[in-house]
């Protein structure tokens, strides 16, 4: 209804004047927690590793878990877990960090609803943090008793991966700054989970211009042959190079 030309609003009112709306308190911390995880992967000794570390308390007591916690105040997600990473794990040497999902699953974790924000993370292959007695490297395809959803999470990280190496030059946080296109072939090989001809590599990485030769070489073996050329990443930032490619399985 209008009054004066004006719209009425249907406000409580209490002795003639209108009435404060009252609202509950709500402390939402008691509801639901956020926290911030990180699959946090690197190829050691040939294979695709995820870096765990072991619960000590209820519950889930003694299963392995992803590295994280929830969100200090004034904290964003993105800072949040590089601070978990190098507090709790002692790692600080991260080549690439991009956020990889968000769980919200009410029943994900017993006793309080908690929404996790899972991040992935590369370690170069040439870099060993020095990590807490608790926390270990366990192969990626091969993981222990996991706790909550963390092994589902673990297998969306190596998903991203596989995916990204297809289309991007994200091959550089896997590497060290030099390197020969066997040892490349190799990482590739270890993420993928499939046979990578060092040939065909070079030519593929070429053609995108994600690698370039460095004009140095790795003296030959004792069994002669001609000394390996040393390449390297032209960019060390995440840079799409080919939006429909597929690096597939031979055969």
């Amino acid at each position: 209804m209008a009054e004066n030309g004006k719209e009425k609003l249907d406000i409580p009112q209490k002795n003639g004047h209108a009435a404060e709306p009252v609202c509950a308190a709500v402390d939402h911390a008691e509801l639901s927690v956020h926290e911030a995880l990180a699959v946090v992967l690197q190829i050691r000794a040939g294979e695709l590793s995820v870096l765990l570390w072991r619960r000590a308390l209820p519950p889930c007591e003694g299963a392995w878990a992803l590295p994280g916690g929830r969100l200090g105040p004034g904290e964003d997600l993105g800072g949040s877990i590089r601070r978990q990473l190098a507090q709790k794990v002692d790692v600080r040497d991260l080549s690439h960090l991009e956020q990889l999902e968000t769980r919200s699953d009410p029943d994900r974790v017993p006793r309080r609803r908690t929404l996790a924000t899972a991040y992935l993370g590369l370690v170069p292959a040439d870099v060993d943090p020095a990590v807490p007695e608790d926390t270990d490297w366990h192969p990626a395809s091969l993981l222990p008793t996991m706790a909550f959803d963390h092994a589902s999470i673990v297998r969306s990280g190596r998903r991203r991966l596989r995916a990204k190496l297809s289309y991007t030059n994200v091959g550089f946080a896997l590497a060290p700054p030099e390197f020969t296109m066997s040892q490349l072939s190799g990482y590739y090989r270890a993420a993928l989970g499939h046979d990578v001809a060092a040939t065909n590599l070079r030519r593929v990485l070429l053609r995108r211009g994600q690698i370039e030769e460095t004009g140095r070489s790795v003296p030959s073996g004792r069994s002669g042959g001609r000394p390996a050329a040393l390449f390297r990443f032209r960019e060390r930032s995440l840079q799409i190079t080919d939006a429909f490619a597929v690096l597939r399985p031979p055969g």
